[in-house]
């Protein structure tokens, strides 16, 4: 049986603590506000590094930049899988799954999540919700199942990867099917509770 990973050691910084939280609130406020998400937490990032307290270098020494890079990387691929697959013919057959019903559209939505990922399964099922009878409804189900599918599987979300690097590093291996153990019930309840409230 493997040890258990020593405790990590850390300092608790006021004032720093106290910024983080108050820049997290103002970008709560402004998201309320209508102003635009990209913009608002920007904003609050770019107030986060500023900081006299931390040296900058020790402060750029924590981003990880791998994982920045994958991010600007997915959200490449997932345009250019935009132009080269979405053409008319695929257009008029995904129209013929009846995405206007909430249960088929939370299912397609879960199902593309554990494929590319929720956030770009987001990204590729903008064009066909925009033009869905009722939007309103058709993005609260894509925001409801890709939030709840990304719990089935290790790349189900971006965070989840995050999550198993970050304990990987610390001695803790966490594998696909040990992860999938847990999600999955936890995942099917909340879809079938979500579903059932949005239909």
């Amino acid at each position: 049986m493997a040890a258990a990973p020593a405790a990590v050691a850390g300092r608790f910084h006021g004032a720093i603590a106290a910024k983080a939280l108050t820049a997290g609130a103002g970008m709560v406020a402004a998201f309320f506000a209508g102003a635009p998400p990209a913009l608002a937490a920007v904003t609050a990032g770019a107030l986060l590094l500023w900081t006299r307290r931390v040296k900058p270098e020790k402060v750029f020494a924590s981003v990880d930049w791998p994982l920045l890079l994958m991010f600007a990387g997915l959200f490449v691929v997932v345009r250019g899988a935009e132009d080269a697959l979405l053409t008319p013919g695929a257009m008029a057959e995904v129209g013929k799954l009846r995405l206007d019903h909430v249960p088929m559209l939370s299912f397609v939505t879960a199902v593309l999540s554990n494929l590319v990922s929720n956030v770009p399964a987001v990204l590729m099922l903008k064009p066909f919700v925009s033009s869905l009878a009722d939007p309103a409804q058709a993005w609260l189900t894509v925001a409801m199942s890709s939030t709840l599918a990304g719990n089935l599987t290790v790349v189900g979300s971006v965070a989840n990867l995050i999550v198993v690097q970050g304990a990987r590093a610390e001695g803790v291996e966490i594998s696909f099917w040990d992860y999938l153990r847990a999600g999955a019930p936890l995942t099917i309840l909340t879809l079938l509770f979500g579903t059932w409230w949005l239909a």
